[in-house]
């Protein structure tokens, strides 16, 4: 009975994976090319939704776009360029910047592209999400198999958790300042019990959350509380020693976009108060990803790759490292949702709440989905 079970589970974790590789690639095939006017309001309607940009000295003839823009910051522009090129019929994207007279470039229109002073609720983050760091607040579903683990084997890990971004501004220099609240949880299942126990999860929430954005250059700056409960299932095996696991820090991390397809980061963090009251204080992060900057099925798809290795004092600095591979499928209707099938190798201290004192390594299998 167990084993039909446990078979059970494979196959509609297998089923699940099927689904989510293949219901974006047929989501993202793109209409046949078209004339310069949908091209025209394709871009109109691409600017306005996902930037918050209204332009009117937008131009399209024989394919090119070109748009008067002010006041936006090399790292949007790049977005903007990535974006309209993936609009079908597209062959360039063009700008006119402030200072050089539009009619020597014959743009019709008088005014150019500007970012508002203040948006509420606005899309994305100035901070990019970092792909390989295991307490991200993302939504995913993740297969684990441990290695060497007298304990665990087979595990599931899911989070459910996203970062809103509440008010962005411009800052009195080109660049753009953002305040927002990251909340999470994430929960670990031992799929080898009987009824799939639930080991342990962890509640995580973040306010305020800062971030700036000039250029290729992006900070983030959060005061953060997070918890950790064991399963009521998980504590009722023999010998199970529970702790009051909760703390509240911050942190600060310096990110640079050395192109498209390379972005580094770094920076560290400060526990500010600890329960139990003996947990070293201090921790640091580096890291870096790789995006592949040509796409493949029909523009639908790229691969990603991005390494995280964090070192804290509690466990002597000794090394986590956190590696990801996998493919990234995306929309140019949609800049910032993005939906990632990635294979993650783990070895380290335990990023699961109350297991922190514990080695572990694991290779897992997972989808994770960003808003």
């Amino acid at each position: 009975m167990k084993l039909e079970k446990k078979n059970a589970v494979k196959e509609i974790f297998s089923v699940l994976l099927i689904c989510l590789v293949f219901i974006p690639i047929f989501a993202t095939a793109k209409p046949a090319p078209t004339d310069d006017r949908y091209i025209e309001g394709y871009a109109t309607a691409v600017l306005e939704r996902e930037f918050n940009l209204r332009c009117s000295s937008l131009e399209v003839k024989d394919g090119v776009i070109t748009i008067g823009i002010r006041n936006i910051p090399d790292k949007i522009d790049e977005k903007i360029i990535t974006t309209l090129s993936d609009i079908p019929g597209v062959i360039k994207v063009k700008f006119i910047y402030a200072g050089v007279d539009p009619a020597d470039l014959k743009v019709s229109g008088a005014t150019e592209c500007k970012l508002p002073e203040h948006q509420f609720l606005p899309k994305g983050q100035l901070f990019g999400p970092l792909l390989a760091d295991p307490r991200w607040a993302h939504f995913s579903a993740s297969y684990l198999n441990c290695i060497d683990n007298k304990e665990f084997n087979h595990m599931g890990a899911v989070s459910f958790g996203e970062t809103f971004s509440l008010l962005r501004c411009n800052s009195l220099t080109k660049g753009q300042w953002e305040m927002g609240i990251e909340a999470a949880v994430f929960s670990l299942f031992d799929l080898d019990a009987d009824s799939y126990d639930l080991i342990n999860s962890d509640f995580r929430v973040a306010f305020p959350y800062i971030s700036y954005c000039y250029g290729k250059l992006s900070t983030l700056w959060r005061l953060f509380h997070q918890s950790s409960h064991l399963g009521d299932e998980y504590l009722l095996r023999d010998n199970i020693n529970s702790i009051n696991l909760s703390y509240e820090g911050m942190d600060m991390l310096l990110s640079y976009d050395f192109s498209k397809a390379v972005r580094v980061y770094g920076g560290g963090g400060y526990l500010i108060h600890r329960n139990p009251s003996d947990l070293e204080k201090w921790s640091t992060q580096v890291g870096i990803e790789l995006e592949s900057p040509k796409h493949f099925l029909n523009t639908a798809a790229r691969p990603i790759a991005a390494v995280d290795l964090q070192h804290r004092q509690e466990s002597d600095w000794n090394r986590d490292l956190s590696l990801k591979i996998g493919i990234q499928f995306e929309t140019p209707q949609s800049l910032t949702k993005k939906y990632q099938l990635l294979l993650e190798y783990y070895k380290g201290y335990s990023p699961h709440g109350q297991f922190y004192s514990r080695r572990i390594e694991y290779i897992s299998i997972g989808n994770h989905i960003y808003f």
